[in-house]
């Protein structure tokens, strides 16, 4: 079963699945994590550092090869087509890099290898020259998958209560609204959430993820935020060294416009993960780790889940085990889908349609009337 439309089973035949926004099981699941454990074959937790460097020799060895295309011969067409040229590698080259941004993130979670050294080195190199801040956002993110469907104590897409909607919302409750709100959140959303944490837990202070004294970072984690930063300087040396030798333009057309496209897509990805008008979230009085896990769905992105390395339709497995390498990931949610039933998430609406729904849909979460219980559910009648 899933959160929307149909869902092929194991056997890769069509079932008929809930109507596409009928609400998920809320209450406490009949199985264990330990449950859902033993029936995914041991293999899929054995990570391999062959095996995990082989993708990230084959998604830079692809962006080489669109980067040497670009460089060498878009600069030889007519205006005429270099216009349609150029977005055109922003794109492929986006999607390859997002792959990248993928297999760092991995690192992170301890899912590259048996060494937290090499894990640690890869992750810092690949996410810095994305300029991604490697530690800062691995603790960050570490925290997400903690505290996952809590309304308190999420730290990403954390969804508004009704009292916290600005007066201004009502005016962007509209389809030209919608539409420049999803441009604002694809195109600066990741930047923002960086900087000063936009859309992501309430401190009661300021909070940067390039802060080492962030109030989103205990006392022995700070000294690593220190690295982060300076993987970020570097990167920027190097831009700026290949800005005053090549020229501006050329470093924001091979290296800006993919990276823009990399940040429109973690940013969506993130986003049609946690948000769906089926998907509960809780607070204190309800929230466990279990039941938040759960409150999350996979998403078909059609030829891009093999580009981007499945995060995006085995998200619910990688959130129960956030330690399993991606490529053992597929095989795991087809073993853990007939335990989870219908708490297994799955929604293969478009995404261009689900963007949109979910931004219209999802404005806020509210409790049910007459109910008592800490479970919330996403509104938009503002």
């Amino acid at each position: 079963m899933g959160a929307g439309g149909r869902m092929s089973s194991p056997n890769g035949k069509e079932k008929d699945g809930p109507k596409p926004l009928e609400r998920a099981l809320h209450e406490k699941p009949p199985f264990t994590v330990g449950d859902i454990k033993k029936v995914i074959p041991p293999h899929c937790f054995k990570r391999s550092v062959i095996r995990s460097f082989s993708y990230v020799v084959y998604d830079l060895t692809i962006a080489s090869i669109f980067y040497y295309l670009a460089n060498n011969y878009i600069p030889l067409l007519p205006n005429s087509l270099a216009y349609v040229a150029w977005p055109v590698y922003w794109i492929f080259q986006g999607c390859v890099l997002t792959g990248v941004w993928v297999i760092a993130h991995e690192c992170g979670h301890h899912a590259f290898s048996d060494y937290q050294w090499l894990d640690d080195t890869v992750g810092l190199i690949l996410h810095s020259a994305l300029l991604v801040p490697y530690f800062s956002w691995k603790y960050s993110h570490r925290r997400h998958h903690s505290n996952t469907g809590s309304i308190e104590h999420d730290e990403v897409f954390v969804p508004k209560l009704k009292s916290s909607v600005r007066s201004t919302a009502k005016y962007l409750n509209n389809p030209p609204g919608r539409i420049l709100t999803l441009l604002v959140t694809l195109t600066m959303g990741w930047p923002l959430y960086l900087m000063f944490n936009v859309s992501g837990r309430y401190y009661d202070r300021f909070a940067c993820h390039f802060d080492p004294n962030s109030p989103i970072y205990s006392n022995r984690e700070r000294a690593q935020i220190f690295i982060s930063d300076a993987g970020i300087l570097t990167v920027f040396y190097i831009l700026f060294r290949l800005a005053s030798t090549k020229g501006l333009v050329w470093v924001l057309t091979m290296y800006g416009g993919p990276l823009l496209v990399v940040n429109g897509f973690l940013v969506l990805i993130t986003f049609l993960q946690h948000t769906h008008p089926s998907l509960p979230h809780y607070d204190s009085t309800e929230w466990d780790w279990l039941r938040g896990a759960l409150a999350t769905v996979d998403r078909d992105y059609g030829i891009l889940n093999k580009v981007f390395h499945n995060i995006t339709d085995t998200h619910v497995t990688h959130h129960l085990f956030s330690t399993m390498p991606h490529y053992h990931a597929m095989e795991a949610t087809k073993a853990i889908k007939p335990i989870l039933g219908d708490y297994y998430q799955f929604d293969g609406t478009s995404i261009f349609k689900a963007m949109y729904r979910e931004t219209k849909e999802c404005i806020y979460v509210d409790k049910d009337e007459d109910v008592k219980d800490g479970v919330y559910w996403y509104r938009n009648k503002i």
